[in-house]
């Protein structure tokens, strides 16, 4: 039984590649770096100022929405850490580095966001039930603010959040504060014009469904991701069918693909190649196609042979 690993096998222009990649991925650290350091400085000073606010106006309501806040700038946060950690190198004990971190902040992200999204669900049904005063230009002005806020961190992540989960809970966090925000100034002028207390409650139960939907995905795809499942953009199946195309492969065995963090791909597989070993070449070729057409970062292959001795699997 021979066991190959595919890194060690690169050739010169392979490995160039590969360089060049890994910095590419650095760039983007670097960038969102960036974009994190300017969400989490407006939001902090946001909830500086609502806060402040809410206190000398006797608007509880205002600094219950500041507490809110500051749970945003806690998850963006986690997110930026997630971004750092995935970028340390590995070690004795944490061979694969601490890639996975991300996955487990856009996990943390989506749960901060179903918690949010219940506290402005309870407090929405209180107030449908009591309705209380509200005062409309107070709510109209700090709302703008918000909206302008939420709306600009949200942009600087709006490039990231298809192929990183991490950055997409970073996204989805801010987008879904300027739904907030955008529906409380709504309400807000309507509420200014008509008199209607229970217009301000209506508004925040709708944009709690339309936040609970694309909530449910982000949190469905990090307990996937946590679990170790098939990311969504890579087929199983036709993985499996590349590889029993290969020359000299009959079968493929033990084969799994899972997520080492929210950006980068594993997988290990047993090919039976009765014809015998095929040499590095064929392997560095491997290891190049399942990151070029499947973006599959990490691999390790082993070689089954027909000589009595291949594993359990296999026979």
């Amino acid at each position: 039984m021979h066991g190959s690993h595919l890194h060690r096998h690169h050739d010169h222009d392979h490995d160039h590649d590969h360089a060049d990649h890994h910095d590419g991925h650095g760039h983007v650290r670097l960038d969102f770096g960036r974009a994190f350091a300017i969400g989490v400085t407006l939001n902090f000073a946001f909830v500086l100022v609502e806060g402040t606010f809410g206190l000398l106006s006797g608007s509880m309501a205002l600094v219950a929405d500041a507490g809110h806040n500051l749970g945003d700038v806690l998850g963006l946060l986690m997110a930026w850490g997630a971004t750092i950690l995935s970028g340390r190198s590995p070690n004795e004990r944490f061979t694969y580095g601490f890639k996975s971190s991300s996955i487990l902040a856009a996990l943390f992200n989506a749960s901060l966001l179903l918690v949010a999204i219940g506290a402005i669900a309870l407090e929405a049904v209180q107030r449908l039930i009591m309705p209380e005063p509200v005062n409309g230009q107070t709510v109209v002005i700090v709302s703008a603010i918000g909206i302008v806020v939420n709306t600009a961190t949200a942009l600087l992540f709006m490039s990231g959040r298809k192929h990183d989960l991490n950055i997409r809970g970073a996204f989805m966090h801010m987008a879904a504060d300027a739904l907030v925000s955008a529906g409380v100034l709504v309400s807000g002028v309507i509420i200014g014009m008509t008199g209607l207390l229970w217009i301000d409650p209506v508004a925040s139960l709708v944009i709690v469904a339309v936040i609970a939907f694309g909530t449910w995905g982000l949190l469905k795809d990090s307990v996937k991701m946590s679990l170790l499942g098939v990311p969504p953009t890579i087929d199983h199946g036709r993985v499996a069918v590349y590889l029993r195309g290969q020359p000299g492969v009959a079968e493929v065995h033990d084969l799994h693909i899972w997520p080492l963090g929210t950006t980068e791909t594993a997988l290990t597989a047993h090919l039976f190649m009765p014809g015998g070993h095929p040499g590095n070449a064929f392997l560095a070729g491997l290891t190049e196609d399942l990151q070029h057409h499947f973006r599959i970062d990490h691999v390790t292959i082993q070689i089954e042979l027909d000589d009595g001795k291949a594993c359990e699997p296999c026979a």
